[in-house]
């Protein structure tokens, strides 16, 4: 499934997309933010290619008009925060040079359509990081409520210890405040 926005496609990663998620996931100032670390090469990038993006409701966030592959976005159902069908993770990243254009608030009210109009979800859960200010904006920008904080949260991936805050957005609220 694709879908698109004005200047945006979000579909399903291919193969194809690994020499374009190494040159994105391989920026420290990327990865380690969102709690996970910069790609090593291009074989790192198959591999979590190939093992975490190409998964139900994973999509490459694409620029319509160069084709170019600019970020991440999808909704996970086996996550430590959606529990039950009518639940989901909402996560995404965004290569630096796209940074502060309004990329993501755009891919991510697209996902967040799909996820209460044709899912039929009545919770989308969001989390980020202590520092992680653009994420944390976007939550905001999007209509996201804090639910709590949660100190010293283990990050098996960078190996330490984080501030983690968790956001959530009801079906509901989405009803209120969509476009």
């Amino acid at each position: 499934m694709t879908h698109e926005t004005p200047r945006l496609l979000l579909r399903p990663w291919e193969d194809r997309d690994a020499g374009q998620l190494y040159s994105l996931a391989r920026d420290p100032r990327v990865g380690p933010v969102a709690g996970w670390p910069p790609h090593k090469d291009i074989a790192d990038s198959r591999r979590i290619l190939r093992d975490i993006l190409q998964t139900e409701e994973s999509y490459a966030v694409v620029l319509k008009e160069t084709g170019a592959v600019i970020g991440s976005i999808g909704l996970r159902r086996d996550s430590d925060l959606a529990s039950g069908d009518a639940e989901r993770e909402f996560g995404y990243w965004l290569g630096v040079p796209f940074w502060g254009k309004g990329y993501m608030p755009e891919a991510a009210k697209a996902v967040l359509r799909h996820a209460f109009e044709d899912l039929g979800l009545e919770t989308v859960w969001c989390g980020y990081y202590e520092g992680n200010a653009q994420s944390k904006r976007v939550q905001e920008k999007l209509g996201f409520t804090f639910q709590w904080k949660t100190q010293r949260l283990f990050v098996a991936q960078m190996d330490e210890y984080r501030t983690g805050y968790v956001n959530r957005m009801t079906r509901d609220e989405w009803s209120a405040i969509r476009d």
